[in-house]
């Protein structure tokens, strides 16, 4: 029942029946692991950490509690895991992702007391093997977004669209900021922070297949076709699939980063909508992505050049919905919104149509769970720490920035 509810995004709820399962199995490793996991999202992290304690303590060989447990704070030189993680990484691996879960969590916690090589080599290493273990090609990527491009080579006649103020769409790379910005959003009474919803794409997809009258389509058919779907009925289409975690309130926040491949399609469909898109110095938001090990997508994370490959075609279509749709998104820098957070925030409520609040700032005090990669730093008040982290390991960033500076990303001196 609480791996349901929890599933469900009723957090507080999944975290009752996890304490009721614990009441009568102390010791399961599993539901403490899986409580924690719940805490993380609600904030407890205090709280999340003593449980993955007691996980490490029964089961020493869950290498995922031990990258968890490094994840939920800073670490510091007077309080770490660094000699349990290191004695256990010398133990050896039940399986490569061990290895890869391991290697990021010494990474995280030699990162965050000064270590940087040494965390550079761990980082490096986990992700090399974790890539070996995926099957991906980022050339249909690349290829996508030039799909894209051609399907919209132009604004398209005016359509209807589907009349709804409701959606404030919060788009850009992953580690750029997108749930510091729905934070702040959710300040107001007025917005519901929906978290990262997939119903954009899959009304899409339905919307293509309907249209074509067979399933399923080519990518690259998917994308040409998608140009001449009924775009009202995408708008609603989406709205509706949205209704599990919205409709509470007024508005709502989606902060799914990759619907910024679909910024002229939700034009289109939802015209009454806001787009916000969160920009990040390049090869910041390339470090921040690839020190991540996500849960599962974002494949071109794993390595340097596909990594850089990708943010060069992202770069490409989102210059590109700015040409063709004037005016229609917002950048907001997320160096900005951390340095000059109430003047970035009132612009943004601004182009929401939302009144300030001067709340809105106090993200550490809201409540409200989170599941995203950044469940944790979310908890603390806004900080500046992150902006030139990556500068550490400029050198072994050169893969990256050889190719943002080919393709006009970067000057010549960065």
């Amino acid at each position: 029942m609480a791996d349901f509810l929890s599933r469900c995004g009723q957090q507080e709820r999944a975290l009752a029946a996890y304490d009721r399962a614990l009441e009568l199995r102390p010791d399961h490793p599993q539901y403490l692991f899986n409580r924690a996991a719940v805490k993380r999202y609600v904030g407890e992290l205090e709280s999340a950490e003593g449980d993955y304690d007691r996980v490490i303590h029964l089961n020493r060989r869950d290498a995922e509690a031990w990258l968890n447990r490094s994840e939920l704070r800073q670490q510091t030189l007077e309080r770490n895991h660094l000699e349990a993680l290191e004695e256990r990484f010398r133990e050896g691996f039940d399986s490569p992702a061990d290895e890869v879960s391991l290697r990021y969590a010494l990474a995280k916690e030699l990162e965050d007391v000064g270590r940087y090589q040494e965390s550079w080599d761990h980082l490096v290493a986990g992700a090399a093997l974790r890539r070996r273990h995926l099957q991906y090609d980022v050339r249909q990527d690349v290829a996508t977004v030039e799909w894209i491009i051609e399907a919209f080579a132009n604004r398209l006649p005016a359509v209807a669209g589907f009349r709804s103020r409701e959606p404030i769409f919060i788009v850009g790379m992953p580690r750029t900021g997108t749930t510091l910005l729905e934070r702040i959003l959710a300040g107001s009474p007025e917005v519901c922070a929906a978290g990262e919803l997939n119903d954009f794409a899959v009304a899409l997809v339905a919307a293509v297949q309907k249209k074509l009258g067979r399933a399923p389509v080519a990518r690259r058919e998917l994308v040409s076709a998608s140009a001449a779907v009924d775009f009202e009925r995408l708008g609603a289409d989406y709205l509706e699939r949205t209704r599990p975690r919205t409709g509470t309130r007024p508005r709502f926040t989606d902060k799914m980063p990759l619907n910024y491949l679909y910024c002229g399609l939700i034009q289109r469909a939802l015209p009454e909508a806001r787009i916000v898109h969160l920009t990040r110095q390049p090869l910041a938001t390339c470090y921040a992505v690839f020190k991540t090990l996500f849960n599962r997508g974002y494949p071109f994370s794993y390595d340097l050049r596909e990594l850089a490959d990708y943010y060069i075609a992202y770069r490409r279509l989102m210059d590109h919905w700015h040409r063709s749709y004037p005016g229609v998104i917002l950048d907001v820098s997320y160096e900005e919104l951390v340095t000059e957070p109430q003047s970035q925030a009132r612009r943004v409520f601004e182009f929401c149509g939302l009144d300030w609040q001067a709340a809105a700032l106090e993200i550490d005090a809201r409540t409200a769970s989170t599941t995203t990669a950044s469940a944790a730093q979310v908890r603390r008040p806004i900080y500046v720490s992150s902006v030139d982290l990556w500068k550490h390991y400029e050198p072994g960033l050169r893969p990256v920035a050889q190719r943002l500076r080919a393709a006009g990303i970067v000057p010549a001196d960065l």
